[in-house]
């Protein structure tokens, strides 16, 4: 490697460190004050950097909001390609749902995925961004759940997957949204729900 390419290396790195230091502020901005509220000067001070700085990297708060959506589904995609076989998905949900309840910083937050869902029914770049990746990860969920056991999937007959797709969706929303609105929730009645869907999506 010659000295302009450990440069434009070296640039790259530290350009690709801002902008993941600046979603992270705004990933804090958008749950704590919602997408309308946070302004680029919110997201700037939360980031540590100027407003000027931020905007070499993200031209408006839309491009920032496509880009924590982007890498949401890149995270969904990676979450999916560690299962393994023998995975217990009523475990896997069950700490989800703890991670939600928590606000595990770790684990997508639920309040957040909820605004990004409301902010898809008004603004069209936005909506088409999550149409996007809900069709991907649909396509994703399906040839999962289509895998044999042994490679990991379900097991479950292709016509039947895109339906238990669909269960599987609708099933984690509602969990997102139960962990917003009833934060209390009793984890052994979650368990206990979580276990019976998936039995009931495992069925042949």
């Amino acid at each position: 490697m010659n000295t302009q390419q450990g440069e434009t290396s070296q640039e790259n790195t530290r350009a690709e460190a801002q902008r993941e230091r600046i979603l992270a502020a705004a990933q804090k901005c958008f749950i704590e004050c919602g997408f309308h509220a946070a302004s680029m000067a919110n997201i700037a001070d939360t980031a540590g950097m100027s407003a000027g700085l931020m905007y070499r990297y993200f031209e408006n708060k839309n491009a920032i909001v496509l880009a924590i959506i982007e890498r949401q589904l890149r995270d969904a995609h990676e979450s999916l390609s560690r299962q393994n076989p023998g995975a217990d998905l009523a475990a896997d949900l069950h700490s989800l749902f703890r991670g939600w309840q928590a606000r595990d910083p770790s684990v997508m937050n639920a309040a957040l995925y909820l605004e990004m869902s409301a902010e898809g029914t008004r603004d069209p770049q936005v909506a088409a961004a999550v149409r996007a990746a809900d069709t991907q990860l649909h396509e994703e969920l399906k040839a999962w759940i289509a895998r044999p056991r042994g490679q990991g999937g379900l097991g479950l007959p292709a016509d039947k997957a895109a339906a238990r797709v669909l269960m599987l969706q609708s099933f984690v929303r509602g969990l997102a949204v139960n962990a917003v609105r009833n934060p209390g929730l009793d984890p052994a009645l979650v368990r206990r729900a979580i276990e019976d869907f998936v039995r009931a999506l495992q069925a042949g």
